[in-house]
């Protein structure tokens, strides 16, 4: 039997799509992650200008459906890891800011999911856990996203503890950029999404993309990377206007 698709909605510039297996605590099935790619990658495709990553139920995301690994031989693990890897790439891919909305709690590779967005907020009562580390399957992909937003000692006590951490200590570890009343969430949520696509479509495309790409690499390496695209972006149309409105003093008219 299929499962439920994300749900996917459109208000102005934003898509929100929306994971629609409470009843599974929004695990991260084979079809589950084929349907989320192929959302992102839809999305990615429009003129929106944010997307917003959000669950329904009592979780945010409990991570892998065990009934798609237990039992399974090791290449039909490969192929659903594979998977869940080309939708983590893909959320930092699209051109669009991705912002998780995080409600409840976080797991594995549902904290995977947080950590691969551009931002995150959460609510007060949201949780995170890397929980492999309590149990007998590691969470090895998993922390590679993680691990990029909270540093070395903090993703070895995630990773070896499994222990839930609070949405405080996640603020506090760098794993999301807001924490408020559970009440407030979508309205920091819009708040943060507005403020991060003002500007130029187009530029803030390029750039996110390129500070994914010189992001843990050597600073050399990084400035060989950042240093011809920032020459080039100054050609973009959107550059221009900033530069001259600057100059005229003036509110720049974005041509995109």
């Amino acid at each position: 039997m299929s499962e439920s698709a994300p749900r996917v909605e459109r208000s102005g510039d934003t898509i929100c799509i929306t994971m629609t297996r409470p009843a599974r605590r929004n695990a991260l099935s084979r079809e589950h992650l084929g349907q989320l790619l192929a959302a992102f990658r839809e999305a990615g495709g429009t003129d929106a200008t944010g997307i917003v990553l959000a669950g329904e139920g009592p979780v945010f995301s409990a991570g892998h459906d065990f009934a798609d690994v237990s039992g399974k031989p090791v290449e039909d693990v490969r192929s659903l890891l594979r998977l869940c890897t080309e939708l983590m790439q893909t959320i930092q891919e699209v051109p669009q800011v991705v912002v998780a909305r995080v409600h409840a709690l976080a797991t594995a590779a549902g904290c995977q999911l947080v950590a691969s967005c551009d931002l995150a907020v959460a609510g007060e009562s949201a949780g995170f856990a890397a929980p492999g580390g309590k149990g007998g399957w590691f969470c090895h992909t998993p922390m590679v996203a993680i691990a990029r937003n909270v540093g070395r000692k903090r993703a070895m006590e995630m990773a070896l503890t499994g222990d839930v951490i609070d949405a405080r200590t996640a603020l506090d570890w760098g794993l999301v950029n807001r924490v408020v009343p559970d009440d407030e969430l979508d309205a920091a949520v819009t708040d943060l999404l507005g403020r991060a696509t003002r500007g130029s479509r187009a530029s803030k495309a390029w750039g996110k993309q390129t500070l994914y790409a010189q992001l843990d690499r050597p600073e050399g390496d990084a400035y060989d990377i950042a240093q011809p695209v920032m020459a080039a972006a100054s050609q973009l149309p959107g550059a221009r206007e900033g530069m001259t409105a600057f100059l005229e003093k003036r509110r720049p008219v974005w041509p995109d």
